[in-house]
């Protein structure tokens, strides 16, 4: 496995992140898809779109622990993080079982 998260910055690390969240629950969902697009810009979306295509759910886990160790982001990043997943997987007005359990783990890995 490649890791570029190690290359990564917070953008791309956000971006990853709320790909991840968009695609929880298999279903990549048009607001949900909205909401990433809207804060990340075109070519960095598109990057890390097809890294995240191309990775399994084992790699995106370790992708983005590896991103969050190194870039050691301040508590109010993280929170600002935490939110915007949140928001995220309210987004679509259905916050399913599996976007749950990726939410608790978002808040730990995080919080």
């Amino acid at each position: 496995m490649s890791d570029s998260s190690s290359h990564w910055s917070k953008n791309d690390l956000q971006a990853y992140l709320l790909l991840s969240c968009a695609n929880a629950d298999f279903i990549g969902k048009e607001e949900e898809m909205e909401l990433v697009k809207s804060k990340v810009n075109s070519s960095d979306y598109k990057a890390i779109s097809k890294e995240f295509d191309n990775d399994n759910d084992y790699q995106s886990i370790k992708k983005i622990q590896s991103a969050v160790k190194r870039l050691d982001l301040s508590e109010g990043q993280n929170e600002g993080l935490i939110a915007e997943t949140k928001n995220l997987f309210l987004s679509d007005g259905d916050f399913a079982a599996a976007e749950q359990a990726l939410f608790a783990g978002i808040k730990k890995l995080l919080g």
